[in-house]
């Protein structure tokens, strides 16, 4: 019995040992949206500033376990007086909620280089599951710092409404389906 029991451990020290952390690379990522428009237009916009953290043993990072934390106060529409509204309480009301965050809870691969992965988004005050829909784009080395670079994209969608982020604006106003997707480069942290 204490055989097994330290084969359990060992191994758990040996998964330990081999999961590897990586960071987002933030000149070399995004991360967007786009909301209708009185349903003739489309807005969008991006976050300038957040972080993604990824935890996996596998080097395709099929068991990833991933952090996102968002600034929302980096809001941005390309339009100053919108970005300044988006940021009050009538939308994300940045001074009570100044981040948005989502941890994965799973990954699942569907097929080829895509995954569909699964986890909680809290915006608002609000914890929400949300699937989205994950592609790697492979695994190099970065001939400028020699670290080994790998790249996803990710695509979803969500219901703004679902998070109380906007609830005064009617669909027919702004949309409630929020299209978000993003393009990540991830650097191994050492």
């Amino acid at each position: 019995m204490k055989k097994i029991a330290l084969s359990i451990v060992l191994g758990m020290f040996a998964l330990l040992a081999s999961a590897q952390t990586w960071v987002s690379d933030p000149a070399h990522s995004h991360l967007t949206f786009a909301v209708s428009h009185m349903t003739i237009s489309e807005v969008t916009g991006n976050f300038t500033q957040f972080e993604v953290k990824v935890t996996a043993t596998k080097p395709d990072h099929s068991d990833a376990k991933v952090e996102v934390t968002v600034q929302v106060a980096s809001i941005n529409t390309d339009v100053e007086a919108r970005n300044n509204h988006l940021k009050t309480a009538d939308f994300f009301d940045v001074a009570t909620y100044p981040t948005m965050n989502f941890k994965s809870t799973s990954i699942k691969k569907v097929q080829g280089n895509h995954y569909k992965m699964a986890g909680n988004l809290t915006m608002h005050g609000v914890t929400k599951p949300i699937v989205l829909d994950v592609y790697y784009k492979g695994t190099v080395t970065n001939p400028m710092n020699k670290k080994e670079t790998s790249g996803f994209l990710l695509k979803g969608k969500l219901n703004r409404m679902d998070y109380g982020v906007g609830p005064k604006f009617p669909a027919a106003f702004v949309g409630t389906d929020i299209t978000i997707s993003g393009s990540v480069e991830f650097t191994e942290s050492k």
